[in-house]
C-alpha cells in the first residue's frame, strides 16, 4: 500500500511490527453537513466568515482520537521547551564541563491515535532529548546502548574523528558503553543522530534530537546584546519564547515512503492542542528536519513572516521576512518573529508540501493577549 492510496479514515495501516488499534487514526469532516448546504436559509450570513478556531483548518482532515503521551512518556507540547542541559562542573583548568547522559532504548511508540510504530529511541522518545549547551564548554556525553542493534552518537559540530560517531570510531554494540568528548563549537542550532547503517532506517527509526550551543556573549562583542538572548539563563533570552521543533515522519509498513508526518513525532499534535503565544514576546523556534525517505520538508507561517538564521551559526539573520523556508535532512535554522501587531487569534503554520500536512505536518499558534 503506497501512502498516496492511503486513506486514514478507514484504511488499516498493514506491517509485521506497526500495529493499528481499534481506535484508528481517521480524517474528520466535521462542519460540512451536505444537507444544509442545500438550504439557503441554513446557510451562514457571511459567506466570508472565518470558520471557529479549530475549524476549517485545511478541511478539517486531521487524525481522530487522541495520543496516550502518558503511556508513550513523553507529551509534544512539554517537548516544546523541554531543554537537557546536563549536569555541571569545573574542570582543573577552569573550564565548564557539561555531562549527559543518553540511553538507546527500543520501544513502541503512538505516532497517531491508535497507530503503534516500533522505535529506536535515545531516552524512550522521539525525537531524543534536546541537548543544550554554551559555546566554549567541555561537554561529556555517556552513551549506553540498551537496544537490540549497534547505534552510536554522531554529532554536527566540530570534533575529532575518534568522536564522529560512525563505524570504525564510536559505533556502541548492544550493552556497550562508550564516552564522546568534545569542545562545544561552533555556535548554533545542530542536531545529532545515529550514524549506524543502515543509515536510512536507524534515522528513520527515531534515532535524532536536536543539539543547540548557544554563543558565548563575551566571544562576540559586536553582538554580545543578540547574543545574549540566545544565552539560556539571561534576562535577555527570558523576553523569548523559545520552542524546539524537530520535523520527522514515519513509514509504518515499511516501504521506504512515509505514511504520517509531523512536528516531534505526533501527527497533528499542535492542531489538536494548539501552541499558546503571548503577543507581547517574541518567538523564537529551533527547527530542525529529521524526515527520512523524503529529499525536503519545509516550514510556512500563516499571516506573519521571519527572519530566518541557517544553521543559527550567526548573529545576523541569512534570510529576512520570509514566510517560508525548506530544509533538506539534518539541515536546520533559527526562526524569530513575533505578533505584536496581531489581534488575539489562532495561527497555522504546516510544512507546504500539502501531502505532508493532509497526513498530520499542520499546527496553530494560539496567540494571546500578555
Amino acid at each position: 500500500m503506497r501512502r498516496r492510496s492511503l486513506l486514514l479514515g478507514g484504511l488499516a495501516v498493514a506491517g509485521s511490527t506497526a500495529v493499528l488499534a481499534t481506535s484508528a487514526a481517521g480524517q474528520s469532516m466535521q462542519g460540512h453537513d451536505m444537507a444544509s448546504m442545500s438550504d439557503p436559509e441554513e446557510l451562514p450570513a457571511d459567506p466570508y466568515a472565518a470558520p471557529g478556531a479549530h475549524e476549517g483548518g485545511h478541511g478539517q482532515m486531521t487524525t481522530v482520537g487522541t495520543v496516550d503521551h502518558q503511556q508513550n512518556g513523553f507529551d509534544p507540547t512539554a517537548m516544546l521547551t523541554e531543554w537537557d542541559v546536563g549536569t555541571v562542573s569545573t574542570m582543573d583548568d577552569g573550564r565548564t564541563l557539561r555531562t549527559f547522559e543518553v540511553e538507546a532504548i527500543d520501544k513502541e511508540i503512538e505516532i497517531a491515535p491508535g497507530v503503534v510504530f516500533p522505535a529506536w529511541t535515545f531516552n524512550g522518545r522521539v525525537p531524543g532529548p534536546a541537548l543544550r549547551a554554551k559555546e566554549g564548554e567541555r561537554l561529556r556525553i555517556v552513551f549506553r546502548n540498551y537496544g537490540s542493534h549497534p547505534h552510536s552518537m554522531h554529532f554536527h559540530g566540530i570534533h575529532s574523528w575518534r568522536m564522529d560517531g560512525v563505524p570504525g570510531s564510536g559505533l556502541i554494540n548492544p550493552g556497550e558503553e562508550f564516552v564522546y568528548e568534545f569542545d562545544a563549537k561552533p555556535f548554533g542550532c545542530h542536531l545529532y543522530h545515529c550514524h549506524a547503517f543502515p543509515l536510512k532506517r536507524h534515522m528513520h527509526k527515531g534515532m535524532y534530537g536536536a543539539f543547540v550551543i548557544d554563543p558565548d556573549p563575551d566571544l562576540h562583542p559586536e553582538y554580545a546584546d543578540v547574543a545574549r538572548s540566545r544565552l539560556l539563563g539571561t534576562p535577555e533570552n527570558a523576553r523569548w519564547q523559545e520552542l524546539v521543533m524537530v520535523m520527522n515522519a514515519f513509514d509504518t509498513n515499511f516501504d521506504n515512503e512515509n505514511e504520517f508526518y509531523a512536528v516531534n513525532t505526533i501527527a497533528n499534535a499542535y492542531s489538536q492542542k494548539p501552541i499558546r503565544i503571548e503577543k507581547s514576546r517574541p518567538v523564537r523556534i529551533y527547527l530542525v528536519n529529521a524526515t527520512e525517505f523524503d529529499p525536503i520538508n519545509s516550514f510556512h507561517l500563516h499571516a506573519n513572516f521571519f527572519n530566518y538564521f541557517d544553521t543559527g551559526t550567526t548573529l545576523t539573520p541569512t534570510l529576512r521576512t520570509v514566510d517560508l523556508i525548506m530544509q533538506c535532512q539534518a539541515q536546520r535554522g533559527i526562526l524569530e518573529f513575533n505578533y505584536a501587531d496581531h489581534e488575539a487569534g489562532m495561527y497555522m503554520f504546516h510544512g507546504h508540501q500539502s501531502e505532508f500536512t493532509e497526513l498530520g505536518w499542520m499546527g496553530m499558534f494560539d496567540i494571546v493577549e500578555a
